[in-house]
């Protein structure tokens, strides 16, 4: 078989690092002097990301011998064959524009994995394009996907922090360094365009929407991750916007003056998010959200099932939610799929080195809820999420995010990937509840120093 990682890729790595880091110090400097209180988050995050990027691509080669971000690069690289005999061959590939009865293609598409399936096959074109200054190395080019994704989660970062100036830190921690998302969120893999994506996403609409500032560069910005997710994984837009509508409406209604008239305006906007949203994830059909349609949830159900009784050599990877016949008993698993996703593996069902490693975060998220639940009474967490539009989008976002993967997936080790844009938003909805119901000297987590 032939290796993916190559001698190439250690020679070129080290250089392209100290550019990355060259410039990521000069833009610190300029951006943040001394005394600003993102200063010392910068350089960690953007390390994290690449550690991450560099971990999950030795793991793939030399514990898995393989996978899906292999599949995207070996593709990246017979499109970027085509690059040095004919460029414009390249452009056709890489925007699939070409028609693929011309003969002179066939050979070319021939050789594709995902030519075939659009979402894969814009992660490849990606792929590409990033990793032809590069030699097409797989290393250098899952660093640049780490870069790329890193500069969405920082403006996720600087959009809360510039809410909580004095939060910074839990912020910082939700944001910044939860580990399944340092890791699945920066090598070359779908999750890590759509973090990319969703961070800028989230900045966009912020400044436009609720800080009324526009200009070119955040309508270009917010239009590109709508397009990316559009394209990848459009189920993660779909559970972003009723959170998002939230958001705004809650933002502005802050101004009615009548309380009587402001709460009516709240509950008509979160029945309505709530009916809007069953609405499309009930019609909208396979060609849109695959998996994710709701007609489809029952066929994935049975599906699933068969696969369970059968692969039973698998114990460490999947789970079961029990029998899915109709819709109602897909919004009755609800809470079950919400569960599995922010809470599990348990740390008895791991029995894989990988999923261990989820299962030990997945404890750590149901500790922090523990404790935020005992620290913080029901009604005082209540107050403070009706009162907080910010928290109501981050938990908005993360129980229709929650319940659309933790319904579908049924495995684990397909889980901890699909699950990580919702953890930086549930994170930063404990961390807020917490902080604004305890001083900052009073630790939600001592041994994570939070």
């Amino acid at each position: 078989m032939q290796a993916n990682i190559t001698f190439i890729d250690f020679i070129i790595l080290p250089i392209l690092l100290a550019i990355i880091y060259a410039f990521a110090y000069l833009f610190r400097n300029k951006y943040y002097p001394i005394d600003h209180s993102y200063r010392k988050y910068f350089i960690p995050g953007l390390t994290v990301k690449i550690i991450g990027a560099i971990f999950i691509g030795l793991i793939y080669e030399y514990y898995y011998g393989g996978g899906d971000t292999f599949n995207y690069f070996h593709d990246a690289k017979i499109i970027n064959s085509t690059f040095w005999h004919s460029p414009g061959e390249w452009v056709n590939l890489i925007f699939k524009t070409q028609n693929t009865n011309r003969p002179e293609y066939f050979h070319t598409i021939d050789q594709l994995y995902f030519y075939d399936y659009k979402s894969e096959m814009v992660v490849s074109s990606i792929t590409a394009v990033l990793g032809l200054p590069f030699f097409t190395t797989y290393l250098p080019t899952a660093i640049v996907f780490a870069v790329l994704s890193f500069t969405g989660i920082w403006a996720l970062f600087r959009t809360f922090a510039s809410f909580y100036p004095g939060l910074i830190k839990p912020i910082a921690v939700a944001t910044l360094f939860i580990p399944s998302v340092a890791v699945w969120g920066s090598g070359i893999f779908k999750d890590t365009i759509c973090m990319f994506a969703l961070g800028w996403l989230t900045y966009g609409v912020f400044q436009i929407l609720v800080k009324r500032k526009i200009n070119l560069f955040l309508m270009l910005i917010t239009f590109i991750s709508i397009l990316l997710i559009s394209k990848i994984k459009i189920y993660i837009l779909l559970a972003f916007l009723p959170a998002l509508f939230i958001w705004v409406l809650t933002s502005y209604t802050q101004y009615i003056k009548i309380n009587s008239l402001r709460s009516m305006v709240r509950l008509f906007a979160i029945v309505f998010a709530t009916v809007a949203t069953i609405f499309v994830f009930n019609k909208l059909g396979q060609e849109v959200l695959g998996q994710y349609a709701l007609e489809n949830v029952l066929k994935q159900s049975e599906v699933v099932r068969e696969y369970i009784s059968f692969a039973s050599g698998d114990e460490g990877s999947k789970y079961d939610l029990g029998t899915i016949n109709s819709p109602q008993d897909v919004f009755l698993k609800a809470p079950q799929a919400i569960n599995v996703t922010l809470f599990r593996p348990y740390l008895w069902e791991s029995r894989k080195i990988i999923i261990l490693f989820s299962a030990i975060e997945s404890f750590i998220f149901l500790l922090l809820t523990l404790k935020l639940i005992f620290s913080v009474s029901p009604s005082k967490i209540l107050h403070t999420i009706t009162a907080d539009p910010n928290i109501q989008f981050c938990l908005i976002f993360t129980i229709v995010f929650a319940f659309a993967v933790g319904i579908s997936t049924y495995n684990f080790g397909s889980l901890v990937r699909y699950k990580i844009p919702c953890l930086p938003f549930y994170a930063l909805a404990v961390f807020l509840i917490y902080y604004n119901n305890k001083p900052l000297n009073k630790k939600l987590f001592g041994i994570l120093n939070i």
